[in-house]
């Protein structure tokens, strides 16, 4: 038997947060924000994404042999990153070339920066984003 068990108070409240404390950020921000992490956390979206930065431009065969995965599957990813305006596809003949809206990340990154950090660093424990502007 367990006697020094202290019952878990279902009403306290942490009076040292308030609402007020919460970083604000605008609604469409927030919403673009969302969307973008909800995609990012698929493995796959996630890897054409880093592909794609790191060599500007693939074909979807090229991104289908990089993944090991299927025309149809990489191009189903494809399309919802597209969708969201991540990337973009760029038309050569009957080929579809893809490339990050690099342009897009910027203003959704600096956005985020400057609604949540007066100091241009968004810090989780011992690991710190820091927005350098250039």
């Amino acid at each position: 038997m367990i006697s020094n068990v202290i019952p878990h108070d279902e009403t306290a409240v942490d009076d040292s947060i308030s609402d007020t404390d919460a970083p604000q950020l605008p609604e469409q921000l927030e919403k673009d924000l969302v969307q973008v992490f909800k995609l990012l956390s698929d493995e796959t979206r996630l890897r054409i994404l880093l592909y794609l930065t790191q060599q500007g431009e693939l074909h979807v065969t090229a991104l289908c042999d990089r993944l090991g995965q299927s025309q149809p599957a990489v191009s189903h990813h494809l399309a919802l990153l597209r969708v969201a305006g991540l990337i973009e596809a760029r038309r050569d003949g009957k080929h579809n070339f893809y490339h990050v809206r690099r342009q897009h990340f910027y203003r959704l990154m600096s956005e985020a920066f400057a609604g949540l950090s007066g100091d241009g660093e968004i810090r989780f424990e011992d690991f710190v984003l820091t927005h350098a502007e250039g």
